[in-house]
């Protein structure tokens, strides 16, 4: 059995996810060399996987310039940072686990695909909902014919409303100028997904949505700056930083604070209370410099007639919901659930439970999806894939440019044509 080397460019935590997942089966994968600006991550990534000094840099560009050192990078930078290293990974031959998004630039993304095909290396981007059981099982029941040609699709990102305050309102997300829009970046899972079930070319896209709540108007009269400080509805509110990272009995976000904070071993109270004193994740919620939207809702129309509605939301407790209509039958389900999906066949006049069930045994992250593309990159890259996942980097893209066409409509109010979308870029690019 191969054993493919790896380089890290960005430890946070999609990067630490991927490749302690690589740390599980380690006569497929060695972690040689890591580049990220943050000591206490690099530090991590350098004990975990026994990495020499030498081997371990602040910046891409020191790691980049010794060449081909290994069979695959992994890019897990900040979004708008993705280009830069990816272009000279692809420069020096590295196959390449991407993070998405690709790039909050249409014109790079395209930039990234022309020159990954040019240079003859597979770059997967981390969808990694196509590598869930629930959703590889819905791939499977449309492509078997289970329910016929599928018609219309209504499918629901429910954020969660905590969720939507510590990633997108008072996170790194939260404010589009530094990341990119919402519907990328939390939302390109979903586009890609939807094209990738239905199989089709999109026609027309339509959007609306908003940033609505959280924002400095809807703030309790006499609110503080930050949670800390003392607020009048402080008992009440679901978004005082005080209950959520300290008070909370879960802990349940005591992990993501400590990735958050670049803190590598478990934080003390004193550290988050002296974290939420002074960073934006103890801002009161209606008064960060978050600008993108709260809800947003997306029309699209596939080749075929293929109707698909998608909403995305923070205003629940979370999870993704879906319901697939055919002209031979509907299948329901909810990734994050536990349930499993439920199919009625029209002909039979007969409801059909069916388990979501995962031969590998994934059950982790992003429901399964973190272990089973780092699973399918290695016998894709191996040669000897034979799922239906992975996509090659020009699809990956495609379906990026769909994200892309929803904001112009939802900016502008318009019906996009995709294909006149895709000839405005072209002819941009070449002016």
């Amino acid at each position: 059995m191969k054993t493919l080397k790896v380089v890290l460019i960005g430890a946070g935590n999609r990067g630490i996810t991927y490749t302690d997942k690589m740390a599980e089966t380690p006569e497929k994968y060695e972690v040689i060399a890591v580049a990220e600006p943050i000591e206490s991550r690099r530090e991590y990534i350098k004990n975990k996987h026994s990495i020499p000094d030498e081997r371990c840099f602040s910046d891409w560009k020191e790691l980049l310039a010794l060449g081909k050192i290994a069979d695959i990078a992994v890019i897990a930078t900040m979004d708008r940072m993705h280009f830069e290293p990816c272009m000279k990974a692809i420069d020096e031959g590295y196959d390449i686990l991407l993070e998405k998004p690709v790039s909050p630039s249409p014109a790079e993304c395209k930039a990234i695909a022309d020159a990954a095909e040019k240079k003859g290396v597979r770059i997967v981007v981390c969808h990694v909902l196509r590598y869930t059981p629930f959703f590889m099982k819905l791939k499977e029941l449309i492509d078997t014919g289970r329910i016929g040609k599928v018609m219309s699709v209504n499918h629901e990102e429910c954020v969660g409303n905590i969720h939507q305050s510590h990633s997108f309102v008072r996170g790194n997300w939260g404010n589009s100028r530094r990341s990119s829009c919402m519907l990328l970046q939390k939302s390109c899972h979903d586009m890609d997904i939807l094209q990738w079930l239905i199989n089709a070319k999109l026609k027309k896209v339509q959007s609306f949505g908003t940033l609505s709540y959280f924002k400095r108007e809807n703030a309790p009269s006499g609110a503080p700056e930050y949670c800390i400080e003392g607020c009048p509805q402080g008992d009440k509110c679901p978004y005082n930083a005080v209950n959520i990272y300290i008070n909370n009995e879960g802990k349940a976000w005591r992990d993501w604070f400590r990735t958050t904070c670049a803190r590598m071993t478990e934080p003390t109270d004193d550290d988050i209370r002296k974290a939420i004193s002074t960073t934006q994740y103890g801002k009161c919620v209606f008064k960060c410099d978050n600008d993108v939207v709260d809800h947003q809702t997306v029309n699209l129309i596939f080749e075929g007639d293929v109707t698909v509605t998608f909403t995305m939301n923070a205003f629940n407790k979370g999870g993704r919901f879906i319901h697939i209509m055919g002209t031979k039958g509907e299948v329901r389900g909810a990734m994050d659930g536990g349930e499993p999906i439920t199919l009625y066949d029209f002909e039979k006049d007969e409801t059909e439970e069916i388990p979501i069930i995962s031969a590998d045994g994934i059950a982790s992250g992003h429901g399964g999806g973190d272990d089973g593309i780092v699973f399918a990159l290695y016998d894709y890259l191996t040669d000897n894939y034979s799922g239906t996942s992975i996509s090659d980097i020009r699809t990956s893209c495609n379906n990026h440019l769909i994200v892309f066409a929803a904001e112009e409509a939802r900016q502008s109010g318009a019906v996009v044509d995709f294909e006149d979308y895709l000839s405005s870029l072209d002819k941009n690019q070449n002016n």
